[in-house]
């Protein structure tokens, strides 16, 4: 029963993350998308922001900037487990009543060989995905020798806990 938009928000991403925890800074970007939206807004509407990052030993492997990049993100992730987060907020107009939330899932990458790297970053698709791959992918697929927690949170948006989160917010 949603009729859904897609709206792309213009907010800088790399300057915001300020040292905090993986969660709250999912959660900080996907909370400043759904506002900086919410202000554009003027009839009623639930506004959905989210984000997903990547982390690996503590450091944060964004979208790739070029393709050189997108290869060494995925030589660093070759055989190692990293952690996807993702953040959800929502914001309801008028009311400004918000709420955001995340996920967290481990990702195991199998050993990846040179030849596997360069075709896939050939493809293009690493380079709107953070941390340079999806696992919706045939080649993003194939990485992944295990994961520990939700599928659809590597993918981008955790589908339960948008669900639970969504309507736990409509009923309050």
């Amino acid at each position: 029963g949603f009729q859904f938009e897609i709206i792309p928000a213009n907010i800088e991403e790399e300057t915001a993350f300020r040292n905090v925890d993986p969660s709250e800074h999912v959660c900080d970007l996907a909370m400043q998308k759904a506002e900086f939206i919410a202000k554009h807004r003027s009839e009623p509407a639930i506004i959905l922001g989210s984000d997903t990052i990547v982390l690996l030993k503590g450091e944060i492997l964004n979208k790739p900037v070029d393709k050189k990049d997108a290869v060494r993100m995925l030589k660093k992730l070759s055989g190692k487990t990293h952690v996807v987060y993702t953040g959800i907020a929502l914001v309801e107009v008028p009311g400004n009543r918000s709420v955001s939330t995340c996920q967290r899932t481990n990702v195991k990458f199998r050993k990846l060989s040179e030849e596997e790297i360069i075709a896939y970053v050939a493809t293009g698709s690493p380079m709107d995905k953070a941390g340079a791959y999806g696992i919706q992918d045939d080649f993003g697929a194939i990485f992944i020798e295990n994961i520990e927690g939700c599928y659809y949170n590597i993918v981008g948006l955790p589908l339960e806990l948008l669900y639970t989160t969504l309507k736990k917010f409509i009923r309050n």
